[in-house]
C-alpha cells in the first residue's frame, strides 16, 4: 500500500507518519518510510539518533549521482535521460531502524516553474518508482503542496492522508489539498485530526470533514511533546497515540479494501 501524508506545517503530520509506520511494522508489514518534506524531521520521529540522521544525505542533493544516472554532462541546458535507473536506490540509501526502513528523498530546489534539471528528474523518477513499483507499505511524508506529483504518479497513491489540527486555517488548507488531489486523480483522500484536546475539538473537525473521509483523531499528548524535547520516537513515549493511530490504520485498510 502506498500512503502519502500531507498537511499544513506544524499540525503533527510527521508525528502521524512515524506512528503510522510504527503501527504497520508492529503488525509485521515491510515498511519503507520516505521523507519528502523540505523541513525534514521524519528520521528523528522514527527514533533514529541525531548522529545517524546527520550522516544521511537526501537523494535530491546527490548531484553526482543525478548526473551519473541521467547521463548529464554537468552543465544545465544539456541533454539527459528523463527515465534514469532508480530501482537500486532505496536499498542503497535506506537506513533501517527498529523494523522500519527510512529513506531521505528530500526535494529539489525549484528555481522556476517547469524545472527540469538532473536532480529534479532523478527525484521525480524515484518518487514514481516508490509509488508504482514497490511491493511493500510505503509511507511518504510530504509537504503541503502536491505540485511535484505528476498525474501518473499521483494516481498510483493508494491513499492521501491530510493531517489537520482543530483550527479553521488548518481545515481550509486541508480542503485546498483535497481539491488539488481530486484534480490529480487521487481517489482515496482522507483526513486525520491531530492535537485533539476535547469533544469541542472533535466536533470542529467532524463538522467540516465528510464522515467517510475522516479516519479518526489523535489526542493531544504530553508524551509526544516530551518525545520531541528528548529527540525520541513518539511511539515510545505515547502508547495512547500509537493505539489511536493503530485504529486509524485499520479503518484505512478497511476503506481501501471496500
Amino acid at each position: 500500500m502506498r500512503i502519502a501524508v500531507t498537511g499544513k506545517g506544524g499540525v503533527g503530520k510527521t508525528t502521524f507518519a512515524s506512528l503510522l509506520a510504527r503501527a504497520f511494522a508492529d503488525d509485521g508489514a515491510r515498511v519503507l518510510a520516505v521523507d519528502a518534506d523540505p523541513d525534514a524531521n521524519l528520521a528523528q520521529a522514527l527514533g533514529i539518533s541525531s548522529e545517524a540522521a546527520r550522516a544521511l544525505q537526501p537523494v535530491a542533493r546527490m548531484k553526482e549521482l543525478a548526473e551519473e544516472r541521467t547521463g548529464a554532462s554537468g552543465g544545465y541546458g544539456s541533454f539527459f535521460k528523463l527515465n534514469p535507473k532508480v530501482s537500486d536506490l532505496p536499498e542503497r540509501f535506506c537506513l533501517t531502524h527498529d523494523g522500519v526502513r527510512f529513506l531521505w528523498m528530500g526535494t529539489f530546489e525549484q528555481g522556476g516553474s517547469g524545472c527540469a534539471c538532473p536532480e529534479s528528474t532523478l527525484v521525480k523518477r524515484l518518487m514514481g518508482h516508490l509509488l508504482l513499483e514497490r511491493d511493500e507499505v510505503v509511507i511518504m511524508d510530504m509537504e503541503a503542496g502536491l505540485e511535484h506529483l505528476g498525474r501518473r504518479t499521483a494516481e498510483s497513491v493508494d491513499a492521501l492522508v491530510v493531517v489537520v489540527e482543530p483550527g479553521q486555517r488548518s481545515i481550509q488548507t486541508a480542503e485546498q489539498i483535497m481539491k488539488l488531489a481530486a484534480d490529480l486523480g487521487i481517489e482515496e483522500v482522507y483526513v486525520v485530526g491531530s492535537k485533539v484536546r476535547d469533544e469541542e475539538d472533535r466536533l470542529l473537525i467532524s463538522g467540516a470533514i465528510p464522515a467517510r473521509q475522516l479516519l479518526g483523531t489523535v489526542s493531544f499528548c504530553d508524551g509526544i511533546r516530551r518525545a520531541d524535547r528528548e529527540n525520541q520516537a513518539p511511539a515510545r513515549l505515547s502508547a495512547g497515540a500509537l493505539e489511536e493511530v493503530g485504529a486509524i490504520k485499520e479503518r484505512l485498510l478497511a476503506l481501501h479494501a471496500a
